[in-house]
């Protein structure tokens, strides 16, 4: 490709409309992830992740407790936390405003302008995983009662049906035996 043909493709590139934007959603998901390993920050909105175990708890929920407002080349957000018992709350502070710049400005080129950050709660490590097992807990127990009467449900379906059947089987049984009655009896008054 020349000199020519290479400025020739640039011009076209420039000379196409068209703009780029983020829906809140997905600048929510950004800093919800990236809060992930923020030392000393237990959880977002009560608890979508736990540092404790290294796991999302709710992955569908990351943008819980983080709210932003996206214009075309700036953002601002607002925060609701939960911080660890005896962390510095300052320090925790800016370290969450540098990961949230950070990973905003390097995934999309729009310019934090402001972190505001409410503590919701503070909690002890131990606490925190006690409330983030109870949660679970209470939704697989959940599951599985729904699992168990939808199981109990079938099960009397099927048990109907099978009774049903054997019912309609009986009737059929005594209509043919009716029917082999009824026949005997004319063959025996035509003969």
């Amino acid at each position: 490709m020349s000199n020519k043909d290479v400025k020739d493709v640039a011009k076209e590139t420039h000379e196409v409309k068209g703009e780029l934007t983020y829906d809140d959603k997905v600048i929510q998901k950004i800093i919800g992830l990236s809060l992930e390993k923020v030392t000393g920050l237990l959880a977002v909105d009560g608890g979508f992740f736990s540092n404790l175990t290294d796991k999302l708890i709710n992955t569908d929920n990351v943008t819980n407790g983080v709210n932003v407002e996206v214009g075309k080349e700036q953002v601002a957000v607002d925060l609701n936390v939960v911080v660890e018992y005896q962390k510095n709350v300052p320090a925790l502070y800016d370290e969450i405003k540098k990961v949230v710049v950070e990973e905003v400005s390097k995934m999309t080129d729009l310019e934090v302008v402001e972190v505001n950050v409410n503590v919701v709660d503070i909690k002890t490590k131990e606490q925190h995983e006690a409330d983030s097992v109870s949660l679970q807990d209470r939704v697989t127990d959940i599951a599985e009662s729904t699992g168990e009467f939808a199981s109990e449900q079938f099960e009397k379906a099927k048990s109907g049906l099978s009774g049903g059947f054997s019912a309609v089987q009986e009737k059929v049984g005594e209509g043919v035996d009716a029917v082999k009655e009824a026949t005997s009896k004319e063959k025996t008054r035509v003969h």
